[in-house]
């Protein structure tokens, strides 16, 4: 019994005597993290050795050209702080209460609250940032956030009855992040999402202390607990990895892009009311999709008729197949006054099976308000075959091709039929006419005309404006024919227009691309350049 019992003594008094000590080392023995006051030196007084220890904490800006000093943020940032302080410890607070009430009442715990929450005085600093130039529509910044604060966060916790505090304190932190704002698009905040990844491992210190001991004290604990977050934090956030928050909603029609076509075909109208004093009436049909600014498709007029027939096929670009509607309205053609409108009639896309055609006959209303009165009253049938033909999607899987020297290419298979030819016209550089720069854009394409709007004396245009061209088969042999003009508003029409530059591009490959995104020289201009983005999509 002896010997049992000088074990049992023995395995449990190693551990607590450890402990014991461990705290007592901690408490009364272990080294204090204090922080100093930085010594300050011009640099010229400094010598080669001393310099070469001090390179890391040189800011950027002065190392690199392409990093920009912005002390003015760095000037508003500290202002702001004690109001960002408060502002940032109260959400914590709010998203840590649910975390922390869900270990209540396990492991015996009884409480875990704040002791203490700030961020102290010190807020973090810029030391320089870095813009990129992206072809494509985003914003890419590179700031470098240096965070040398004297924070202090207690923490306690009541396990049996015991009160167990922890105290987090003297946080440093260095940081380069990658903000990429993408796509740009033109409602506010011009941005649709926002990614963050890190392009370095952050440094990561601090100070911790448990019952009043620096837990950091402890040999080795402390360079293998600064490894450890770095490298989780590096796993979890370095490139390539990227945290994207949405910014806008997936509803706003400025986040959309087509997705597929909508074949409309007008067939007929019955029944229709007499609108003319003396004759009957000359019926037209206008069509078009919601949440597009695009004028609307119109039928030809068929002149006195209550009966029409038109049979006539129309193509629509659609964004959204579950919350766009196709409306359409018809109206009594007039020579002289405006034209009458006998009625109108919308169709939710979601109601279309995929490449499945659907035939409607729909009764005319006044409105499109279900407490209209009005909407009573006969106004005739109209009827319409609608079919949603959507895009096919890329197949990554496509084969490589070599041409025998080594050089390798991808083989992308151009299906037959139709599709939509999205041109995108972005951005001109250093354009310039001999009497006036007015500069606006004019696409071309088969017969088909399309305008920018006129930016007033500007040399570096900036449109970021996109045109649809609905073909019914690839354009492999076509080009595109697209110019910069300039206009001018004068009473007399001499030398009211310019031509800056012009270009022709093929469009096979876009065709076998899918997409091309390139700034092209301009012909007939000096220096003048186009940023341009033009897209082939299939159905």
């Amino acid at each position: 019994m002896g010997l049992l019992g000088g074990l049992v003594g023995f395995v449990l008094g190693l551990p607590l005597g450890l402990a014991a000590a461990c705290l007592v080392y901690l408490r009364f023995f272990a080294p204090r993290r204090r922080l100093q006051d930085p010594v300050v030196r011009p640099l010229r007084d400094l010598d080669n050795e001393t310099l070469q220890t001090m390179v890391h904490d040189i800011p950027l800006w002065v190392k690199y050209p392409d990093y920009e000093r912005i002390d003015w943020m760095n000037k508003f940032i500290c202002d702001m702080w004690p109001f960002l302080d408060k502002a940032i410890c109260k959400i914590i607070r709010t998203v840590a209460k649910p975390i922390c009430d869900q270990y209540v009442g396990k492991y015996g715990i009884e409480s875990i609250e704040f002791g203490n929450l700030t961020l102290g005085a010190l807020p973090p600093t810029l030391q320089g940032i870095k813009v990129f130039e992206m072809r494509e529509k985003e914003l890419v910044i590179q700031p470098v956030i240096r965070w040398a604060s004297i924070a202090n966060v207690i923490v306690n916790v009541k396990v049996h009855s015991f009160k167990l505090s922890v105290e987090l304190l003297d946080l440093h932190m260095m940081l380069t992040p990658r903000v990429t704002l993408k796509p740009l698009v033109p409602s506010f905040p011009c941005f649709a999402s926002l990614c963050v990844s890190l392009m370095e491992k952050p440094d990561v210190d601090f100070g911790l202390k448990l019952l009043g001991g620096d837990v950091m004290a402890i040999p080795g604990l402390y360079r293998f607990v600064q490894d450890q977050i770095s490298k989780q934090i590096a796993i979890l956030y370095h490139w390539p990895k990227v945290i994207e928050v949405p910014i806008l909603d997936g509803a706003s029609g400025a986040t959309k892009k087509p997705v597929g076509i909508l074949q409309v075909k007008v067939i007929r109208a019955m029944n229709l009311p007499k609108m003319d004093l003396l004759g009957k009436s000359d019926p037209y049909v206008k069509l078009r999709l919601s949440g597009e600014r695009l004028p609307s498709k119109k039928t030809s007029v068929k002149m006195s008729n209550l009966n029409p027939e038109w049979n006539e096929h129309f193509r629509l670009v659609v964004k959204d197949p579950e919350t766009q509607v196709l409306e359409l309205q018809m109206f009594d053609w007039e020579k002289v006054k405006m034209h009458d409108k006998m009625g109108v009639q919308v169709i939710p896309l979601r109601l279309l099976t995929p490449c499945e055609s659907k035939l409607f006959t729909l009764d005319l209303l006044r409105s499109m308000n279900p407490n209209d009165q009005q909407n009573k009253k006969n106004r005739g049938k109209l009827v319409v075959e609608l079919t949603f033909d959507p895009f096919r999607e890329e197949n990554n899987t496509s084969p490589l091709i070599s041409d025998g020297e080594g050089n390798i290419s991808l083989k992308r298979d151009v299906p037959d039929g139709g599709g939509v030819l999205l041109v995108s016209v972005e951005n001109a550089e250093d354009v310039e006419g001999k009497r006036h720069t007015n500069p606006y854009a004019v696409v071309l394409f088969r017969g088909e005309k399309r305008e920018t709007k006129v930016m007033r004396k500007a040399r570096d245009p900036r449109w970021n404006e996109e045109f649809q061209f609905v073909v019914d088969e690839a354009p492999m042999d076509e080009k595109i024919h697209i110019e910069i003009r300039s206009r001018r508003r004068r009473l007399l029409p001499f030398r009211n227009q310019e031509s800056l530059g012009h270009v022709n591009i093929n469009l096979v490959d876009v065709v076998n691309n899918g997409r091309i995104n390139e700034k092209y020289h301009l012909i007939n201009s000096r220096n003048g350049k186009l940023q341009l983005e033009i897209k082939w999509n299939t159905v």
